[in-house]
């Protein structure tokens, strides 16, 4: 089975699944590359009657967060109908994309895009084994054993920073163990790092990238914040988090090699803002699912529970923000639980991506985001910059004040 026809059939079984549970029953906003007289990418809101452009009144995802209710202006403006919603959701799977249609680009734009790391215990155990390993996947079963019988993998009670996780650091100091992401993991201190450049993000259906020198590399499947200037959470996504373990795993120095690389980070297929009906309570309590499905054959499954989280997610956003300013906004992944251990090919070598994978990350309130794997090198150029957009805005007539 070639590439393009098991994308095809993974597109089949999807289609119903980038939606959530319910529907269009939220408020779904999000981005869409249109083909008017000047093509360029509209602000939207997903409704059973169709797709609506809202360009006119928020040219820029930035500018509808920003609204004291942005629930209520995403509602309240009319907007101009582009196509249907089965139409767009058609066009936004891998390998299904007609270039003459609209399809579903990462839904922010002026937003930073920022990253929680280490923010479960499990997630925890492997970085340690990542860094023990030195990036040699084969090393990491055996380390695998040797650190959780010193450790233990019930972490996930534990407060970071409190009386107890600053006992256990004292501890494992001792016992030679201590490592820069237990540091992150059980101290007062989150690790947040730039995941990718303002505009780099690609949407639903996009290839996403790993470097073609990596040889140990997965998926990290997170719930995604969207957080406007004021600081204040305005809706949620989901993300898929790409990393190079064998390179993080040479060295935390590493890190932008390893997650920031042409099509690495992933988000979508929207935005759900809070509402009456969906808020941070159903975010701390979301289950998101993975699966990766190789044109080898090989299946894998995961699953993300944000409640197992070790920092409430309202800490992150405030540690986030303690020392910086973010004018346009931004969005923050939340990290994950799920690391894979599954040996795909040889006994011992773990998981890693090959080339034509389909990953799908999918949860009941936020919906379903499937992204088919390819080399950062060779994946779409990323071209569509602050300048390029900037100038689509002036020639559609939608450069404002209102930005």
């Amino acid at each position: 089975m070639n590439n393009m026809t098991a994308a095809h059939a993974a597109g089949a079984d999807t289609h119903a699944q980038v939606l959530p549970d319910d529907g269009l029953q939220g408020t779904l906003v999000g981005r869409v590359w249109t083909h008017g007289a000047i093509p360029g990418p509209a602000v939207v809101a997903l409704r059973p009657e169709g797709v609506f452009d809202l360009s006119d009144s928020y040219p820029t995802m930035s500018t509808l967060l920003d609204t004291e209710l942005p629930a209520q202006a995403a509602h309240n403006t009319p907007g101009r109908r582009i196509c249907g919603v089965d139409e767009l959701i058609q066009n936004s799977l891998p390998g299904q994309r007609q270039p003459t249609l609209p399809w579903l680009l990462a839904p922010c734009d002026l937003q930073v895009v920022k990253a929680a790391g280490v923010t479960f215990a499990a997630s925890l155990i492997e970085r340690v084994i990542e860094e023990q390993a030195r990036g040699d996947a084969t090393r990491a079963q055996g380390l695998r054993s040797q650190v959780i019988g010193l450790i233990g993998e019930n972490l996930a009670d534990m407060r970071p920073g409190s009386p107890e996780a600053m006992a256990l650091k004292a501890l494992l100091q001792e016992k030679g163990l201590w490592s820069q992401y237990l540091e992150v993991g059980i101290g007062p201190d989150a690790e947040v790092f730039t995941k990718a450049p303002v505009l780099a993000s690609v949407g639903c259906g996009d290839d996403i990238g790993i470097r073609a020198d990596s040889a140990w590399n997965n998926p990290e499947p997170e719930v995604v914040l969207a957080i406007n200037s004021r600081g204040d959470i305005v809706g949620a996504t989901l993300g898929n988090d790409v990393n190079l373990r064998d390179i993080e795993g040479r060295s935390a120095l590493l890190l932008g090699k390893a997650k920031d690389n042409n099509a690495s980070c992933a988000l979508g297929p929207f935005i759900r803002l809070f509402d009456a009906g969906f808020g941070m309570d159903q975010v701390r309590n979301e289950t998101v699912h993975l699966r990766v499905a190789g044109v080898d054959g090989f299946e894998l499954r995961g699953i993300n529970t944000m409640a197992s989280i070790s920092r409430d997610p309202t800490d992150l956003v405030a540690q986030t923000l303690a020392a910086h300013q973010y004018p346009d906004g931004f969005m923050l992944f939340l990290g994950t639980l799920f690391a894979p251990i599954e040996d795909r090919d040889q006994p011992g070598s773990g998981f890693t991506h090959k080339l034509g994978d389909v990953v799908t990350i999918q949860s009941a309130w936020l919906g379903g985001l499937h992204n088919r794997v390819t080399h950062s090198e060779t994946a779409a150029p990323w071209q569509f910059g602050l300048r390029a957009f900037i100038s689509n805005l002036a020639q559609r007539g939608l450069l404002r004040a209102a930005l």
